[in-house]
């Protein structure tokens, strides 16, 4: 892990969400007319109020593009909503300039390998305990809950904390 030393928490307004294995726990449940049905955790979802709550925006970007993703994201508000996303960086250049931001305004918690690039590029990066060990090794902050577990909404209150909230 990365140290947190210098990370301006007051700065960060703006969370990134990748969705399997973050918000959910990375299972996919298919019906027998082949829709896939995932499980989200109330935790998380109320997280994400709080922080909507403190000004916090946040988008998801995911590799995957399922209408459970969209209906989730729709439901939470959360502001922006990228599927099907092969490249999280170009998602999240879009979002700091639309938003006129800068890297240290994000926090991004993703799970797997080709959540990397994006890690490294945000002011404050997280992952859930159940993410990759080469993910868990290179974030600034692990979470000790899983995906889909509330990992993200023990994120959102690290950060408010540390915003005084």
């Amino acid at each position: 892990m990365k140290n947190i030393e210098g990370i301006d928490f007051k700065k960060i307004n703006f969370i990134l969400l990748d969705l399997d294995g973050v918000l959910t726990d990375g299972t996919l449940l298919y019906t027998p007319d082949g829709d896939i049905n995932k499980v989200f955790n109330v935790y998380d979802g109320h997280g994400i109020v709080r922080g909507h709550e403190h000004g916090i925006k946040f988008a998801i970007i995911s590799g995957r593009g399922d209408a459970v993703n969209k209906k989730r994201a729709e439901r939470l508000k959360v502001e922006e909503n990228y599927d099907n996303c092969s490249d999280k960086v170009a998602a999240f250049e879009e979002i700091k300039a639309k938003y006129h931001l800068t890297d240290e305004s994000f926090c991004f918690v993703g799970d797997d390998v080709f959540d990397l690039p994006l890690l490294r590029k945000v002011a404050f990066s997280c992952a859930p305990v159940s993410a990759m060990e080469e993910v868990k090794a290179e974030v600034h902050y692990v979470s000790p809950k899983g995906g889909g577990h509330g990992a993200v909404r023990d994120i959102i209150d690290m950060i408010l904390r540390k915003q005084g909230l």
